[in-house]
């Protein structure tokens, strides 16, 4: 687990842009994707997609955004470092939900020949961060991605799938633009993320409004991730997770972070305000049950990585079913004749 500390701080969808150039043709609807202006029929329509747009948007606004940028970050690092581990380079390249270019700020040309940076809120692209590689900023939603099939080596997302809709819609587009062969990389807030957060809200709001509403948006369960990837297309799958910790002055500290990250609550059935009773007694409720002995209140972050690649006949398959000379019933002969060929030497 890694732990960050923070210091005191004063405290429904645009139409995809295309992007044209040679061999990147823009595709007005995909097989099996709805066009920008329409919500997918199979999807749970959770998350107000224009609220979470107007949230980035203000957020990139802000005069010192990049004093939020810690999470992501961090997480955009450590996106970078699994690019790195696979011993290759991507001619093209594309982030999804690239925010201000978390990821591209990490890697180097000599890996990555160009990259795509697609996200739904304009003000975000307009601030990217500095990167040595050839970047194209696309303004495009996640559940839309304008690109023709087969088209990137590469495909990475940080901390931007949770807040889509359609969930199993967006992989299959990203497998869909993916070439054989070629890898997705991403993370996601997993589903233990900000539970302090969310414990002491609904404890405090059931203890002074007699129930409670909820206040933090629900998230994928990582039992249900490897599942969705495979659904999408993806095969050789890895999903992990991982826990950063960071410690906050208070609860309203928190929140407050949050909001300057771009995110905050957009789901639907979100409660719009709460009492200003509730609010001071979560914060009070949050710091009796978690205070560190500083004085400060820690706020869990679950990350879920995954990497699932897009098939070739050239990748490594698992052997028929059926197939084995040896049974595991042998294993032991196996080992009691390889000691005896060495005491025989």
């Amino acid at each position: 687990m890694l732990l960050l500390t923070r210091l005191w701080l004063l405290w429904r969808r645009p139409p995809a842009a295309g992007v044209r150039g040679k061999n990147f043709g823009v595709r007005k609807v995909a097989s099996g994707v709805s066009s920008p202006g329409s919500a997918s029929p199979r999807a749970l329509n959770i998350f107000d997609r224009r609220l979470k747009r107007k949230q980035k948007n203000w957020a990139a606004q802000q005069p010192d955004p990049m004093k939020f940028d810690y999470l992501k970050e961090e997480v955009g690092s450590r996106i970078a470092d699994r690019v790195y581990d696979i011993a290759r380079d991507f001619p093209l390249a594309l982030d999804v939900g690239c925010g201000r270019g978390y990821i591209a700020q990490h890697l180097n040309k000599e890996t990555v020949g160009k990259f795509f940076q697609a996200d739904i809120a304009e003000n975000t692209l307009k601030n990217t961060l500095e990167t040595e590689i050839p970047t194209v900023t696309v303004l495009a939603d996640e559940e839309f991605l304008p690109f023709k099939e087969n088209t990137f080596d590469l495909v990475v997302s940080s901390l931007s799938l949770h807040w889509v809709n359609d969930l199993p819609g967006a992989l299959e587009q990203i497998h869909y633009v993916l070439k054989p062969d070629g890898v997705f990389i991403g993370a996601m807030f997993g589903g233990d993320t900000l539970y302090e957060l969310r414990c002491s809200l609904q404890l405090a709001e059931t203890e002074r409004e007699g129930g409670f509403s909820p206040h933090v948006s629900p998230f994928t369960a990582v039992s249900d991730l490897g599942h969705l990837l495979g659904r999408a297309g993806f095969n050789t799958l890895t999903v992990d997770t991982d826990e950063i910790q960071v410690n906050y002055p208070g609860m309203f500290e928190l929140m407050e972070d949050l909001q300057g990250m771009g995110e905050s609550n957009c789901a639907w059935n979100r409660k719009a305000l709460l009492h200003r009773d509730t609010m001071l007694a979560a914060a009070a409720v949050y710091r009796e049950m978690y205070r560190n002995e500083d004085g400060s209140v820690p706020a869990t972050y679950q990350i879920y990585y995954m990497i699932g690649w897009k098939y070739h006949d050239s990748q490594a398959r698992p052997a028929e079913r059926g197939s084995a000379t040896v049974s595991f019933g042998e294993l032991g002969k196996i080992k009691n004749f390889m000691s005896q060929g060495t005491k025989s030497q």
